[in-house]
């Protein structure tokens, strides 16, 4: 029996194919965070459970997530990750077969702005999204949040792609979001930001995905890429730059 979780604000776009997607599922348990567009009233027309919770963070409202789900089975996507149907069908065939691990990662082919992006850091792109909730949960992390647990971790077959950004201003617009979880997990650390954060860890960033990384061979996908993500670096420390200013 499998349980099939997704947290939600403002996904109107992806949120039917993602129902859709999740056929496979025993049950379906949306956790919306007060989504102001059709996002609530779309999945309505589902057979779907939808939970409203004010958003903390990703580690928060996932692990809530999973305390509601009935089965011990969970998948948890992101809305903008397509699940093909083989996917789905060595899901079921896993979670049924003898003697199954406890968690499994599943290989991800990420898209920027309409292209399959190959290099840039995403070539070794996997995730957790098949689990057993009795021996898994998020590390906590506000972003980047994975699952943790202490035992094996298994590799699906099959692939999912992560269509994830379709312009500049949509992929610019999400990190900015991640930059401030992230300013406010270190402002929890009393971590100042100095030069060293303001100049170095943007420029490496840069350097790292573009160069060391082979952004370059994913062509101006590739350099805007590893811009965006240079100054979401920058803006994080800007946050926290900001919030110490507020209490000096």
């Amino acid at each position: 029996m499998i349980s099939a979780l997704a947290i939600t604000y403002n996904e109107e776009t992806h949120i039917e194919d993602y129902i859709k997607s999740l056929s496979f599922a025993d049950e379906i348990i949306i956790v919306d965070s007060f989504s102001t567009d059709k996002t609530v009233a779309l999945a309505e027309k589902y057979n779907v459970k939808i939970i409203p919770r004010e958003f903390k963070n990703f580690s928060d409202q996932k692990n809530f997530a999973i305390t509601q789900a009935h089965h011990d089975w969970i998948v948890f996507f992101d809305l903008d990750e397509k699940i093909p149907t083989a996917l789905a069908e060595e899901i079921v065939a896993t979670v049924h077969s003898k003697n199954p691990l406890k968690a499994y990662r599943v290989k991800r082919q990420f898209h920027f702005m309409g292209k399959r992006i190959k290099h840039s850091g995403f070539q070794t792109d996997v995730a957790v999204r098949l689990f057993n909730k009795n021996y898994c949960k998020y590390n906590g992390k506000a972003v980047h949040e994975t699952i943790e647990t202490d035992e094996a971790v298994g590799m699906l077959k099959q692939s999912v792609d992560h269509q994830t950004y379709k312009s500049f201003d949509n992929y610019n617009e999400k990190l900015s979001k991640y930059s401030k979880l992230q300013a406010e997990e270190l402002f929890k650390k009393n971590v100042r930001p100095n030069a060293y954060h303001f100049l170095f860890r943007p420029w490496y960033r840069f350097m790292h995905q573009y160069f060391l990384r082979l952004g370059f061979l994913d062509g101006k996908e590739g350099f805007i890429i590893s811009y965006v993500h240079a100054f979401s670096v920058y803006k994080r420390y800007i946050h926290l730059w900001a919030m110490y200013r507020n209490i000096d």
